[in-house]
């Protein structure tokens, strides 16, 4: 086939929609979940809030580093194409084949669970049928996206506006019409009891896991209308609203329930919409939830296969999977292949399971990512319209952090997160073993 006459993806993505995929995909299930998980962890007000603050910090400093290497590579494929560029192909093809096997696909399935979990607080369903639910969300929305980009960037943006203007009006109920418990969680102190930092990273690890996301309005480069200005600029303002949205919303959570029902609710948005609107509050709550997951799986959906799209077009996938839908224009093949082994990954475990492995595989490639930002600012023919703020403390900063969460998830699980590691390094020799005989560059 005549590379020239295959069709090309259609820019349609300005900053309103970058912007409102980077919030979109950010705020999906984990903020309605992990504060549990991290109180659980920080058993004090303080200590969660600090959390959150450290978590919106290093993810901004992420940002940062993604804005510099977006407004220097416009190909699609974001933090693939990086990592290829810094330092070598077989290093992009790591992260595209970590991200298909449990980093993308993970999340996708991890997401799905939690719309599912929240499903079921209106329908009384058994764990089968839970996980049928969580199927046919990501079928649908991956058929949504099948259909064309500019259909799946429209609804993910009408779901984020939907769900940021919700999460706002819950902080100022909150605020307003409680504390409803007798016991007011804001007089837990942190620093005056011992610190288990074991525990603190371990809780940062899941205040990061909330905050994951943040790189994916990358992947869509060659979607994006001017895409040097654009993507940075959506990174920064995106990360931004959701740090914010985040820290008011927990300190609302701690302010209307108990330190320890936060920390022992497997629904804490809605225990803490029952404790400020009476009975029901909780029925609307786990109705944003599933909105939620909705409009973040519908922008990751879409992200995700524009990664394998920009492998195959550059031989280090199947070339079939990077074809364009003639009609549509999107890489169909590559999003139907995500959909099937999302579903696949739903019935694998619980959502802790999930996330634990994505979150430690994801940061080992951002660490690397922010060490290539240093070598590829040694390159005199590299033209960048943007430069990190901070520069070298912000990146080297987030690659001590990237890597010492890294280490300490291997000390703290290391069956778990040697299984992560697992998936990692068998990439490596089937991409030397496919690159020598030929095959990924013939098929």
């Amino acid at each position: 086939m005549n590379d020239h006459l295959m069709p090309e993806l259609k820019r349609v993505i300005g900053l309103p929609h970058a912007t409102a995929m980077v919030v979109g995909t950010i705020i999906g299930a984990s903020i309605f979940v992990q504060p549990s998980e991290i109180t659980s962890l920080v058993p004090s007000t303080s200590g969660v809030l600090l959390v959150w603050i450290i978590s919106g910090i290093l993810t901004l400093f992420g940002a940062l580093v993604c804005a510099e290497l977006a407004s220097i590579f416009t190909q699609s494929g974001g933090v693939y194409v990086y990592l290829k560029e810094a330092f070598s192909p077989a290093a992009g093809f790591l992260w595209g084949w970590a991200m298909f096997w449990t980093m993308h696909s993970g999340i996708i399935a991890a997401i799905a669970v939690v719309c599912a979990r929240y499903v079921a607080y209106f329908i009384p369903i058994g764990d089968m049928a839970m996980k049928g639910v969580a199927v046919a969300v990501i079928l649908m929305l991956s058929a949504i996206n099948y259909i064309g980009v500019k259909q799946g960037s429209t609804l993910q943006t009408l779901f984020t506006l939907g769900k940021v203007v919700a999460i706002l009006a819950m902080i100022v109920l909150g605020f307003a019409l409680g504390p409803r418990s007798p016991v007011n969680a804001m007089s837990a102190d942190f620093f005056a009891t011992s610190i288990n930092f074991r525990e603190f990273a371990l809780a940062l690890v899941a205040g990061l896991f909330a905050f994951g996301g943040w790189h994916m309005v990358t992947y869509n480069a060659e979607e994006t209308v001017n895409p040097r200005r654009t993507i940075p600029r959506a990174l920064m303002l995106g990360t931004l609203i959701v740090a914010g949205c985040y820290m008011a919303l927990n300190a609302a959570y701690l302010y209307v329930l108990p330190l320890e029902t936060v920390a022992s609710s497997t629904r804490v948005a809605a225990d803490a919409a029952d404790a400020v609107l009476g009975f029901g509050g909780g029925a609307i709550m786990s109705g944003l939830v599933i909105f939620s997951t909705f409009g973040a799986l519908s922008g990751i959906i879409l992200a995700g296969p524009r990664v394998y799209f920009a492998m195959a077009r550059d031989g280090l996938l199947f070339r079939w999977l990077g074809e364009i839908h003639p009609k549509f224009r999107t890489p169909h093949r590559a999003i139907l292949v995500q959909a099937i082994w999302s579903a696949i990954l739903v019935g694998t475990g619980t959502y802790r399971a999930l996330f634990t492995r994505v979150i430690y595989t994801e940061w080992i490639f951002f660490g690397v990512m922010a060490i290539g930002l240093f070598l590829l600012r040694r390159r005199p023919n590299l033209t960048r319209h943007y430069a990190v703020w901070g520069y070298p403390l912000v990146p080297a900063v987030f690659i001590f952090f990237a890597f010492a969460i890294v280490l300490n998830q291997i000390w703290s699980n290391l069956a778990e997160s040697l299984l992560g590691l697992s998936f990692v390094l068998i990439g490596l020799p089937v991409y030397y073993f496919w690159a020598k005989s030929g095959q990924l560059m013939t098929k």
